[in-house]
């Protein structure tokens, strides 16, 4: 593989890791020793309802500020992707997460390039750090971390990556009922154990198209580019199943949808709430912008 394709497949790949992992740190493996509710605890919950629940989940989980997270990610046969690491939004998004692409033809490019998949994040305030590792760092000019602004994530994906932009910046477990919340149409599934905790599993089914309007800022025409991307990725709704601890905490989300790729199936699973989270800037001579290897790649295919 010559450097000049090493360089484009490298721009090809960085972009899609930064379109995936707001995926991979929100949220699907089924809660194990599910069944429904025993007739007491059905009447003594029966009063309350499901969007009461989640929003005393979001209160509750909005002063925890921080958690560990653990994420799978698949997407038909492109890619499947696991992570680990810790969150806090206490005053923005911060966090460090582990990523790996273990399946699909992600993984198999990147085994081809002599990567074995794994990646780094590190989210800032203002930006988000990947570390694809040294077969990377040779390709773009010995530099491991590649920081994308956030701001930049719409000109990487039009109107799409201004929707991108709003979850990387608020992609937190407060953050991960507002869908739900905003769709109204939730229901409570029943009680199961997920990882040996009694949960209670709700459900609900979201118009993304719909969603995408009410949570961002976009003109007309940028609302008309997102459909027009909506409609290209094949993806209309998604399920959102969501599982509250008895501590009105959310310990499981998965999210699950049909795109053009294939079926897509994300799941989070969130646990020691308040853990401290440690998220440092990487060094800068460590460092090149997005913007600057896109540049590279395009004067490399013209």
């Amino acid at each position: 593989m010559t450097s000049r394709t090493l360089r484009r497949v490298c721009v090809s790949v960085v972009t899609a890791a930064a379109l995936t992992s707001v995926a991979a740190c929100g949220g699907s493996d089924e809660a194990s020793g599910s069944g429904g509710k025993s007739p007491a605890a059905t009447a003594a919950t029966a009063a309350v309802s499901p969007i009461s629940v989640l929003k005393k989940v979001q209160q509750k989980s909005g002063t925890a500020h921080s958690a560990k997270i653990e994420s799978t990610v698949v997407v038909g046969t492109t890619m499947s992707m696991t992570s680990t690491g810790a969150m806090d939004w206490s005053d923005g998004v911060t966090g460090d997460i582990t990523m790996k692409y273990d399946g699909g033809a992600m993984a198999e490019n990147l085994q081809k390039m002599g990567s074995d998949g794994t990646m780094r994040a590190v989210y800032l305030k203002d930006a988000y750090y990947a570390n694809m590792g040294d077969v990377f760092a040779q390709a773009i000019g010995g530099k491991h971390w590649i920081r994308y602004g956030y701001e930049d994530l719409a000109a990487v994906a039009g109107a799409s990556g201004e929707v991108l932009k709003d979850q990387m910046q608020g992609n937190t477990p407060e953050k991960g009922v507002e869908p739900l919340l905003a769709s109204g149409a939730v229901k409570e599934i029943g009680e199961e154990n997920v990882r040996g905790v009694a949960a209670t599993h709700y459900s609900g089914v979201v118009d993304v198209a719909a969603l995408s309007r009410t949570s961002t800022n976009l003109d007309a025409e940028q609302l008309k580019e997102l459909k027009e991307q909506l409609d290209k990725s094949g993806i209309t709704t998604e399920t959102i199943d969501l599982w509250i601890d008895r501590n009105d905490l959310l310990i499981k989300a998965s999210t699950s949808a049909d795109t053009a790729n294939g079926a897509m199936k994300t799941t989070s699973f969130y646990s020691d709430y308040g853990t401290a989270v440690s998220a440092v800037k990487p060094d800068a001579s460590d460092t090149v912008d997005f913007k600057e290897i896109a540049g590279q790649a395009s004067a490399a295919t013209s």
